[in-house]
């Protein structure tokens, strides 16, 4: 464990797990710029490229304020020691296996990761007086609902992945704890994040380096389904925003009429998405328009455990926190290349291939 250098008076101290992360990693980076002290927890393991992790660590450690282990959220010593010597006030959970399709082919890694990482972290904050827990939730709990948009009042009681279960329990576990110890948690149902710094098995990682390779894209449902395509700095507000809010038991929550999106205990659930869902299609055009480059498609089915539409009503986010995302993805598509060009060294219009 790397220690933290004292970052002024005041500061608060954050425990983010998945510092390595697509998000993880830039949120520690606000939490710095606005004077928290932070410690990054992450396994660095090689789901996706290890490098790419290690190079958003490497924006952060020498950082006045930033301290990082790497471990396993599985690791209960590990995470232990941090919790004992960093002394957090809040945690970010942020770190999980990730992806609907992997979860197919290894249900076991988020088993071991989403579930059992997770208790760890809910014991952790328990033990140690944490005064608020947010965690990373999934627009995938929706499952096989079909009303749109997705609001945080619906039942999400039939998932479609084990991703998404593992999801729902997150929240199911959470509430527990709030329940018995009054502990405060927050989930936050993340909605197709995409960006700069991003992930390589998400969809605009994936196009954009077969499109200047000259590969053809696999475009499943034939490009026909929606999704509420969200930028990571919108996300990463819509995290600060709700960090700051730790919750109270809800006055008008009622036993008899009950709703998954608050308790007469602390907790609290929130969309975070763009409230704007585009078509897949319109979202390639975008892309081929910021490349100068037209993508040779594949049309394919819908794969399974995957949605066909997904559109996030966030009404009580805005409630709460004042705050929605709004960062059209003219704009955000334009900055993810932007920062592929550069990163991987590929001048305009050239066909070179990314990682």
């Amino acid at each position: 464990m790397t220690s933290e250098r004292t970052q002024g008076p005041g500061a608060t101290r954050v425990l983010v797990t998945g510092a390595a992360g697509f998000i993880g990693a830039r949120l520690s980076e606000r939490l710095l710029e606005r004077g928290d002290l932070v410690h990054g927890f992450d396994d660095i393991n090689d789901y996706y490229d290890p490098t790419l992790k290690q190079a958003r660590l490497g924006r952060l450690q020498g950082r006045d304020g930033f301290g990082f282990t790497k471990a396993p959220l599985s690791d209960r010593g590990a995470l232990e020691a941090v919790f004992k010597e960093f002394a957090p006030q809040r945690v970010v959970n942020l770190a999980a296996q990730a992806g609907v399709r992997y979860s197919l082919q290894n249900p076991h890694a988020y088993v071991e990761s989403n579930i059992v990482g997770f208790l760890n972290i809910l014991e952790c904050c328990r033990y140690h007086g944490i005064e608020h827990l947010v965690y990373a939730s999934s627009s995938s709990v929706y499952g096989a609902n079909r009303k749109l948009p997705f609001s945080v009042e619906d039942n999400v009681d039939h998932p479609v992945s084990l991703y998404a279960a593992s999801k729902k329990a997150n929240e199911l576990m959470a509430h527990t704890y709030s329940h018995l110890y009054g502990m405060p948690t927050t989930g936050l149902r993340f909605f197709t994040v995409y960006g700069p710094w991003g992930r390589p098995d998400m969809a605009l990682f994936l196009f954009t380096r077969k499109i200047l390779a000259g590969e053809p894209i696999e475009v499943f449902n034939h490009g026909r389904h929606r999704r509420d395509f969200t930028y990571i700095d919108d996300i990463v507000e819509g995290v600060i925003r709700t960090l700051d809010r730790p919750p109270q038991g809800d006055p008008a929550y009622d036993p008899m009429a009950p709703t998954p999106a608050t308790s007469s205990a602390p907790y609290r659930v929130y969309n975070i998405g763009n409230d704007q869902p585009v078509e897949l299609l319109r979202y390639i055009a975008v892309l081929e328009d910021c490349l100068g480059k037209k993508a040779e498609m594949r049309m394919l089915p819908l794969q399974p455990g995957d949605v066909p539409d997904t559109h996030a009503e966030v009404s009580a986010l805005q409630r709460d926190t004042g705050y929605a995302p709004s960062t059209p993805i003219e704009v955000g598509v334009r900055r993810f290349v932007d920062w592929y060009r550069d990163y991987y060294g590929v001048p305009p219009r050239a066909a070179v291939r990314g990682p």
